[in-house]
């Protein structure tokens, strides 16, 4: 049974050494970020998170270790946070959710292990809501991660550009994140999601398939898009 949900995006420019001039942009979203792994951690050492990756669904065990290497540093993060990441093999092409969830649960300070649930990027939601109930039946005491990026269309120089339904889409996603309403998730429209970059619309419909037979007290801790993207922060527990 899940303990806690705590919902995060994935920029690359939470981690510090990667921000360079542009942290004191994302230093709010990196705050809330920390807040969120930090409530989770209190709760629940062991974490699933789930994200969306082109490489399709599959689990990634906790005993890995990932660098942002391919972002242009290389800090190494493992998904077990006992882990030496100066030791052993390095997954240099773990996807950016898990390198993410890595990264948070390392900034903790608490034994955590991390088992990642991946899904492709235009699952259906179908397959999300059933992946979440799956998840739901997990033992007692695990605290859901949940990564993904709102719309990336909220300025013209955002990675989409610029479409005028991104700031709908994400008032949605606010709304729906901050009242625990997994009906509203639920019905996120992925051809639209798709259209506007929305890269956390799988995951928040996997979320919604875990959370759905239960009440939830929600709180949204962030919710901005500094560079054009949207950045979504929000933490869980049952009511």
């Amino acid at each position: 049974m899940i303990s806690a949900v705590a919902v995060v995006p994935e920029p690359p420019l939470l981690v510090p050494e990667l921000a360079g001039a542009a942290a004191a942009e994302t230093v709010d979203v990196r705050d809330a970020c920390r807040t969120a792994a930090a409530l989770l951690a209190a709760r629940a050492s062991r974490w699933i998170a789930v994200g969306a990756d082109r490489g399709g669904r599959r689990t990634v065990a906790p005993a890995t270790v990932g660098s942002f290497v391919g972002f242009g540093v290389d800090v190494r993060v493992a998904l077990d946070t006992g882990l030496a990441t100066d030791r052993g093999p390095v997954d240099r092409d773990l996807p950016l959710p898990l390198l993410v969830a890595g990264w948070l649960a390392a900034g903790t300070g608490a034994a955590i292990a991390v088992r990642g649930e991946l899904v492709a990027p235009d699952a259906a939601p179908a397959d999300c809501l059933a992946l979440g109930r799956a998840l739901a039946a997990e033992p007692d005491g695990v605290g859901l991660l949940v990564v993904g990026d709102g719309a990336a269309t909220h300025t013209e120089k955002a990675p989409g550009h610029f479409d005028t339904r991104a700031t709908r889409f994400d008032a949605r996603v606010a709304t729906a994140l901050a009242a625990a309403d997994t009906a509203a998730l639920a019905a996120l429209d992925a051809e639209l999601a798709t259209q506007l970059w929305a890269g956390g619309r799988a995951p928040w419909q996997v979320l919604a398939g875990a959370t759905a037979d239960r009440r939830w007290d929600a709180e949204l801790l962030c919710s901005t898009a500094p560079f054009g993207v949207a950045y979504h922060v929000a933490f869980w527990t049952p009511g």
